[in-house]
């Protein structure tokens, strides 16, 4: 049985084909350009795959209550083109399959509870660090939507004593994607995250950022596990420094087994990059239920 996969981001979509296994069996790759493009090329992908249905894992916001009215509009994006596109609609139009939709982190999240390293687990977090930050949510064994859906990225944070710069949202002066997305260290530091790997002064402040974050999502949201993918957590010399962080601002006042061992509690992504697909896969499969 194939299953199509659409991890929808604001670059690019990845369109590919998996079983009920969560395997890949293949993937390809289409600018994001206009809707009508971008729909048009990603039909004549699917279109003669015999998929069974289609996951579908979207940048946003994006509404992913199926009860909305606009169900599947991808709504205030500062991607012009795309606001109040009707994308699910679109899709839905040429594709006769049952389709399922959530946004891109949920999408990375359900990959690595399905079949990554949160596994077995009913509460997990996947924190994407990088053009943006965006933060997926599973609580209870479902994946958090709430009002419309979690934007942790925009959590606010204290801004370091030694960062001279501050953050570069243009909604927040003090928000963790403003503080931490890789835009913002390339503009802080004058070159992009991979050039500065030598660099202590710039992980001791993007640390000590994700780490406050951390410890705000720990305090609400009590995950049994949090993961952290994106292009700036290539940067493996941050997790040592992020836990460390964390165990300092928690300051003793929680402890579990999972605070006990940090090195298992705050991970990177275990799924070679392809958890967002990987995600996309079961989203596919639970619209077939």
């Amino acid at each position: 049985m194939l299953i199509g996969a659409l991890e929808a981001g604001g670059t690019k979509m990845v369109c590919a084909l998996g079983n009920e296994n969560g395997t890949i069996l293949e993937q390809v790759s289409i600018p994001t350009t206009t809707p009508e493009e971008t729909v048009e090329q990603i039909v004549r992908y699917f279109k003669d795959k015999d998929i069974k249905a289609l996951g579908v894992a979207a940048f946003g916001p994006v509404d992913v209550k199926p009860q909305s009215p606009t169900y599947g509009r991808i709504l205030d994006t500062p991607k012009l083109a795309w606001r109040h596109f009707d994308f699910l609609g679109a899709l839905k139009k040429e594709l006769d399959v049952p389709m399922g939709l959530d946004t891109d982190v949920n999408g990375s999240c359900l990959g690595e509870m399905t079949y990554g390293c949160a596994q077995g687990l009913d509460s997990a977090i996947y924190i994407t660090i990088g053009t943006g930050v965006g933060v997926g949510v599973c609580a209870g064994g479902k994946l958090l939507h709430g009002m419309l859906h979690p934007e942790g990225g925009h959590i606010l944070l204290a801004r370091h004593p030694e960062d001279p710069e501050g953050g570069i949202c243009p909604y927040h002066p003090n928000c963790l994607e403003g503080f931490a997305s890789g835009p913002s260290i390339e503009r802080r530091w004058g070159k992009k995250a991979v050039e500065l790997v030598d660099k202590p002064e710039v992980w001791e402040l993007e640390s000590y950022y994700i780490a406050q974050a951390l410890v705000n999502y720990i305090m609400i949201l009590s995950p049994q596990k949090i993961i952290l993918g994106g292009g700036v957590m290539h940067q493996e010399q941050l997790f040592p420094m992020i836990r460390e962080k964390v165990r300092e601002m928690i300051g003793g006042y929680l402890n579990t087994t999972e605070l006990a061992d940090l090195d298992h509690y705050i991970v990177p992504a275990s799924l070679h990059d392809d958890q967002g697909i990987m995600g996309c896969i079961k989203l596919g499969l639970d619209a077939l239920c």
